[in-house]
């Protein structure tokens, strides 16, 4: 083949070619109309690749392996601030003995996740984790789940540690626990207004009891309402989610916490890419509260609301057909006092929009008892500015007290 191409009549021995001269022999070659079966042996005599062939199939790798360093750092980083919740308590042993009047207790133990958020030994949670708790371990991160052998992460147990629970929001799910511990590495926690959908975050825990896992995804959507009659919002992510996750980190590729895993929608029982965080900011709202009196001190201004449908709109004869209106008001309550009235709706709270029933909410989680709002509503077609005073809500413990 080689000599039908007539190379053995051009003087040259590709034994002693260089790369430095692949370029010319090539411009050569092209006026011999070689086959690429010609150029491709030169190529493995030569001992190597055409030169933008070579940087191509190396970049390629390059970038694989800067993605799997990274990955691999931020889990370094993050795994020492998550722990396992170990929770023994007493609960009916079955649905039946409930349904016919004679409960019958047994001892049970639940396996939950949790993070660090303080250095001082308190730990973020699900309230569902601990409830029916008698006694609570967790379990933190050993050193050696830092990469000792390729088999730590797996196998090696940490220290365990006795908690106590020190505040619980049933209505948030949200659980704080003390251990006795200083020193410890607490998660960062991050700006949620700054979470954008389709960015890639990263879910820590004990799935199914498997200590130390951790799974990719991305943030599906910001702000998910889930039942259109609560002001809650969650974080919907693909990033697998199971049973054993709840109370553990969501966290960005900074490696802050931006939201608490806390449920799964599922047909089957396992992930099936819908899993839902509690936002990092009524992470930060709740935890000095709980750290403090064991509850929510939430705020409020005596007003209902809800959400605005189109059939709401042609009875009443509203100016538009969606957003959030008022529907009762307290009276002597601070919205009563400030002048707002039923069927005002609702345009902005502290300067932000405000277009549906969940904005509504997490803009009122997000203010502390004492703090004055100003807020704008649409009163026919006449749109009015109000201060509105945010008084603390007394949960019935408070009265007790």
């Amino acid at each position: 083949m080689m000599a039908g191409n007539k190379i053995e009549n051009s003087g040259l021995d590709v034994r002693d070619i260089r790369w430095g001269q692949v370029q010319g022999l090539l411009l050569r070659l092209k006026s011999m109309r070689p086959g690429p079966v010609i150029i491709s042996l030169l190529c493995g005599l030569l001992g190597g690749e055409l030169p933008a062939q070579s940087a191509q199939k190396a970049q390629a790798p390059d970038a694989l392996i800067q993605l799997n360093n990274s990955v691999e750092a931020l889990v370094r980083k993050v795994s020492p601030s998550v722990v396992q919740v170990l929770v023994t308590g007493f609960k009916p042993l079955n649905e039946e003995s409930h349904r016919e009047g004679s409960l019958v207790f047994g001892k049970q133990q639940g396996i939950g996740s949790g993070a660090i958020i303080d250095p001082d030994g308190y730990i973020v949670t699900n309230a569902h984790v601990v409830s029916g708790e008698h006694r609570v371990q967790v379990v933190l991160s050993s050193l050696e789940d830092e990469g000792a052998s390729v088999f730590s992460g797996s196998t090696s147990l940490g220290r365990t540690l006795e908690a106590r629970v020190v505040g619980v929001s049933n209505e948030l799910d949200l659980a704080l626990l003390k251990v006795e511990a200083k020193g410890l590495p607490a998660l960062p926690i991050g700006k949620y207004e700054r979470l954008r959908q389709g960015e890639i975050v990263f879910t820590f825990g004990s799935p199914s009891g498997l200590r130390n896992s951790v799974s990719m995804g991305v943030v599906s959507a910001v702000a998910r309402q889930l039942d259109p009659d609560s002001p809650l919002v969650f974080i919907q992510t693909d990033a697998a989610i199971n049973p054993g996750n709840s109370g553990g980190p969501l966290v960005n590729v900074q490696g802050e916490l931006v939201g608490i895993n806390t449920f799964l929608l599922s047909q089957s029982g396992g992930n099936e890419a819908l899993g839902f965080a509690i936002p990092s900011a009524i992470v930060s709202f709740a935890y000095p509260q709980l750290r403090h009196y064991g509850h929510l001190h939430r705020g409020v201004i005596g007003i209902h609301v809800q959400s605005i449908s189109p059939g709401m709109a042609a009875g009443l004869g509203l100016p538009r057909d969606w957003g959030v209106i008022i529907g009762d008001i307290s009276p002597g309550s601070p919205a009563d006092k400030a002048g707002l009235k039923v069927q005002d709706i609702i345009l902005t709270v502290k300067g932000r929009q405000i277009d549906n029933l969940p904005l509504f909410g997490i803009s009122f989680f997000l203010v502390n008892p004492g703090e004055n709002v100003k807020m704008e509503a649409l009163r026919g077609t006449e749109k009015l500015s109000f201060d509105v005073e945010v008084i603390e809500h007394h949960e019935n413990v408070d009265r007790l007290v």
